[in-house]
């Protein structure tokens, strides 16, 4: 889902901050510990002599030892995710008052608010643009859904092995908490940068492009035009990367303005997502019942290059993506629903994707299919005309509207978080007086999605993206299976299948490395993001370990 983010958050986009007053953010940014670090002690080379706080009770009494931990250098996601004020948790997410009390919440997430919370991340505007480049990538429609059920089982294997992880480590934070918590702070760190400077401004690089090329299709003559597919090659490239840039000055300025307004306008764009995905429904059914299926549903010419498998998969499975963000209000999470809000929200949309792909391809030629990038568009005009073209273009750009309305929220908080903590220059994380929000992380993000959005498009996007968020998907899997080996101790209500994480964790590096091969500067430029953190971490811990030496002197 490119709604989320993801970071793998990010990101990436409906999700939001808990923030909106120029002062009440600040009580709740941290749940881990304060920035900059604090320089490792000298005498914590007997570390597995040393008890483990056990003060939530995650160890067994008699094997409460383990390893001293360090504060965590990464900032807490915790409060980004809701659309909510610091001080009250909206009721539509199932917790009526969500009064907080020491920057806490009383009430907690129900598993009908979780499963709103992850199905809402997960559906938005990739479901009418991916289908036709996993289609291309494959070569065939039984190829195509194949992928798509690959893309959603390898998803739910991640859910699955990250609802261990939440259940076993209730902290909010999601993979920058259990990065922390397997393999220390420097690896938390790079994630958080990697998430504030690559995942949420790629997402939503990627949801304004989606959005240009559905409205430039619209007004640049293609949406009633004789042959869709010649009229898509009309547009150019150019007037979709401004239109999308355009799109985003727009809600920047929205933002800027108003955080309320912001927050408002989600919850009604929300439903035009929704809206539009029973359409595909309905129209899929009505074929189906007249028997006027367009494509085969065979595999016959099933593309036999290995690299255009990955792409689609990568394609897919950023439709997905949204999946983990229960995961950051773990805590919030009543005890013992989070595996049955992240099983059954991936059994529900893998389920909603397929219908949606089953019907695109009932309705539209696959060549047509293949050709468009605007499924959506085409869709509507195969099922109602010129108009139908019309109505299914504004519905999907309204979407996408706001899916970056959610992202821009979100990453802007995440930026005033870092700012908080010294991982950004402290003014990222001051308010505008006059308006209460934080301008200046509004434009950090979208500058950066600006960026993003001139010198890359769709398909080099959503790779770059895939291969940044699922580097670290795979970290925080192999950090599941390092606590299992050096933490049996630690409690886990939820104990996933051991195949679960090894096939995930397999799949996500063959993926990788695939991709590695196929697209080698799109990868070399996602592990650059992913280790860049390293940078900031060594001259943060440098400074620290002088200021304290300092003290001590």
């Amino acid at each position: 889902m490119e709604d989320s983010t993801t970071t793998p958050l990010a990101s990436t986009s409906t999700a939001a901050t808990a923030a909106s007053h120029p002062h009440s953010n600040r009580d709740s940014i941290s749940s881990v510990a304060p920035f900059p670090p604090q320089p490792v002690r000298d005498d914590y080379e007997d570390e597995d002599d040393l008890p483990l706080d056990d003060a939530h009770g995650l160890l067994d009494d008699e094997k409460a030892h383990s390893r001293s931990r360090a504060g965590s250098l990464s900032f807490d996601f915790s409060s980004n995710l809701l659309l909510a004020s610091s001080a009250e948790v909206p009721t539509a997410w199932g917790t009526p008052g969500g009064r907080r009390s020491g920057g806490g919440v009383d009430e907690k997430i129900s598993v009908t608010a979780g499963i709103a919370l992850i199905v809402g991340m997960q559906i938005g505007s990739g479901i009418f643009s991916s289908p036709g480049v996993v289609a291309r990538e494959t070569g065939a429609v039984g190829s195509a859904l194949l992928a798509w059920v690959g893309a959603g089982l390898l998803s739910w294997a991640g859910a699955s092995s990250f609802a261990e992880l939440g259940s076993a480590l209730p902290l909010n934070g999601g993979a920058q908490a259990y990065l922390d918590a397997a393999f220390g702070p420097l690896p938390a760190y790079c994630f958080s940068f990697t998430a504030v400077t690559a995942l949420k401004p790629g997402s939503q690089a990627i949801i304004s492009i989606i959005f240009g090329e559905y409205l430039c299709r619209l007004l640049y003559h293609t949406a009633f035009s004789a042959d869709p597919n010649v009229a898509a090659r009309g547009v150019p490239t150019i007037a979709i990367k401004l239109v999308g840039i355009l799109a985003l000055f727009f809600i920047s300025v929205m933002q800027a303005w108003s955080s309320k307004a912001g927050t408002r306008a989600q919850l009604v764009l929300t439903v035009f997502k929704v809206f539009a995905l029973l359409l595909v429904f309905v129209g899929g059914l009505v074929f189906l019942g007249l028997g006027r299926g367009a494509s085969s549903f065979s595999f016959e010419g099933s593309s036999d290059k290995a690299a255009g498998y990955a792409l689609a998969l990568f394609s897919a499975l950023w439709t997905f993506d949204g999946w983990d963000q229960c995961n950051y209000v773990a805590k919030d999470c009543a005890p013992g629903t989070l595996p049955i809000i992240i099983n059954s929200s991936l059994a529900l949309v893998l389920v909603l994707f397929l219908c949606a792909n089953v019907s695109y391809f009932l309705v539209l030629p696959f060549a047509t299919a293949t050709a468009s990038s605007t499924i959506g568009l085409d869709f509507g005009r195969a099922i109602a005309g010129p108009t139908g073209g019309v109505i299914f273009a504004l519905i999907v750009s309204i979407s996408c509207i706001g899916a970056l309305n959610g992202s821009l929220y979100t990453s802007s908080r995440l930026i005033v978080a870092a700012g908080e903590q010294g991982f950004l220059p402290k003014l990222f994380a001051r308010y505008n007086e006059r308006q209460s929000t934080p301008v200046n992380g509004i434009l950090l993000s979208s500058a950066l999605s600006a960026v993003f959005i001139f010198f890359g498009d769709f398909a080099h996007l959503t790779l770059f993206y895939g291969v940044c968020a699922w580097t670290w998907n795979l970290a925080v899997v192999v950090g599941l299976l390092v606590l299992r080996v050096r933490e049996p101790a630690l409690k886990r209500p939820y104990r996933t299948w051991l195949p679960t994480p090894i096939l995930f964790a397999s799949t996500a590096l063959f993926l990788i490395v695939l991709s590695c091969f196929s697209k080698p500067w799109e990868s070399l430029a996602a592990f650059v993001f992913c280790i860049a953190g390293a940078v900031p971490y060594y001259f943060q811990t440098r400074r620290s370990a002088e200021v304290r030496d300092v003290e001590m002197t």
